[in-house]
């Protein structure tokens, strides 16, 4: 991606790049991107520091090894919430600690991450049955085998997913090495200002953050309208219970605060074309939405995102976001999410196939500019072709050169289609 990106007023922009303006009327080369990757800051008691990427399945095969726990463990239960839809999740660990370690005459045995979790492991150093000299080093975590392999001398040992081995000669035998000294430490002021400057590094379609701290919401509410206004990087925010940010870019999850992560991970993994309104709560928490018609209704009017409560489960009321100040060149359809994907999808893929394919490459004449607006063209038929947008033709895109040789300068007229959420209906009776 190019390093310039946003919005503009005039054309006077000094880095390469697409700005790109969204208003109200009164994957690359004509492909979708894919969504569904999802970016947080979490605490642990086990992990690797700073930004890892996690795709959903290897959450389900390696959660022992990349968090200290089974996949089944409560502690590991809003991961699931996430993964519930969630394709990708970025996760930066927001607290170190020490990391435990134990000594057996000259063998040395260390965590290989910091955190309380680590004073589980255990290692113990049999002789092997079948070579003499030799012995089978096992690791455990709590009372589960994690890793095997055999050795004579200390030197030979592997490090693997849990310990780091250290120390010179021949092993001995130790029936059971426990670690012991790990900490979980706690996160701190600035843990989360590190994680938005990590963050502003990767690509994702939706950041969240579950906490209560309104220095935090602010902090990233600011975050985000920085980077889709400003940077051009389109991305929606998940925070609890902060509708007043009042921006497209920002849902407020109004039920409870543990439903932000699984709405975080539903946002990211809705499609371009997929609305959550009415969608069910399929995640682990037991939640009480139960609220008054008005109170309903006062909630959508103030932007937040709301569960109710149905045949014994829980259902998304509305898939909106915290926007509500409308006005007439940004009205009521930018606090629908869905229609905020269409835009963000379009305001995404058309740079992306503009500095992949043009920016540099194509010139900047009839011909060239004839070719970017094919392939837009292609873009939006195949958003067309899956129900975002409707009643596209060719004259809804211009293409011209702008004030400068180097400038493109892009008109277009989009209409994205919502879900269906009220009925009206009359009877006649004759």
């Amino acid at each position: 991606m190019a390093l310039g990106g946003g919005t503009f007023l005039v054309q006077n922009k000094v880095l390469p790049g697409a700005y790109i303006n969204f208003v109200s009327r009164p994957r690359a080369m004509g492909h979708l991107g894919e969504r569904g990757v999802l970016c947080m800051g979490m605490e642990l008691d086990w992990g690797a520091d700073g930004m890892i990427t996690v795709e959903a399945e290897d959450f389900q095969k390696e959660t022992r090894a990349l968090f200290g726990y089974a996949y089944t463990d409560d502690k590991m239960q809003n991961l699931r919430e996430v993964f519930m839809h969630a394709k990708k999740l970025k996760l930066f660990r927001l607290n170190g600690g020490e990391k435990a370690q134990g000594e057996s005459g000259n063998l040395t045995v260390r965590a290989k991450w910091g955190g309380e979790r680590g004073n589980g492991l255990r290692v113990a150093v049999v002789p092997n049955v079948d070579e003499d000299g030799k012995f089978d080093v096992n690791t455990y975590l709590d009372l589960e085998l994690v890793h095997t392999q055999t050795a004579a001398e200390v030197e030979e040992l592997e490090n693997n997913d849990y310990v780091m081995f250290s120390g010179k000669g021949a092993l001995q035998p130790e029936a059971c090495l426990c670690l012991a000294g790990g900490t979980t430490a706690e996160t701190t002021g600035s843990a989360y200002t590190n994680f938005l400057e990590a963050a502003e590094k990767e690509d994702f379609n939706v950041l969240a953050y579950a906490g209560s701290d309104l220095v935090t919401k602010k902090l990233f509410v600011n975050f985000t309208k920085r980077m889709r206004d400003e940077e051009g990087v389109k991305f929606v925010t998940v925070l609890h219970d902060y509708a007043q940010a009042d921006h497209e870019g920002v849902i407020s999850v109004g039920t409870a605060a543990e439903l932000v992560y699984w709405t975080a991970g539903a946002a990211a993994g809705a499609e371009v074309n997929e609305s959550l309104t009415n969608t069910v709560y399929d995640g682990e928490y037991v939640i009480n939405a139960k609220r008054k018609k008005s109170q309903f209704i006062k909630g959508i009017q103030e932007g937040q995102f709301l569960f109710y409560e149905e045949d014994g489960g829980l259902k998304v009321l509305r898939d909106i976001n915290s926007f509500t100040s409308f006005e007439t060149t940004k009205n009521s359809d930018f606090s629908s999410n869905r229609v905020v994907r269409v835009l963000d999808s379009i305001a995404n893929d058309v740079a992306g196939i503009f500095s992949r394919y043009y920016l540099g490459k194509q010139s900047n004449n009839a011909n060239g500019r004839n070719l970017l607006k094919a392939e837009i063209m292609a873009y939006h038929e195949e958003l067309q072709g899956i129900e975002a947008i409707e009643n596209f033709t060719a004259d809804d895109i211009t293409v011209e050169k702008g004030r400068e040789k180097q400038d493109v300068v892009i008109y277009e007229s989009v209409q994205p289609v919502d879900a269906m959420e009220k009925l009206y209906m009359r009877v006649e009776i004759i």
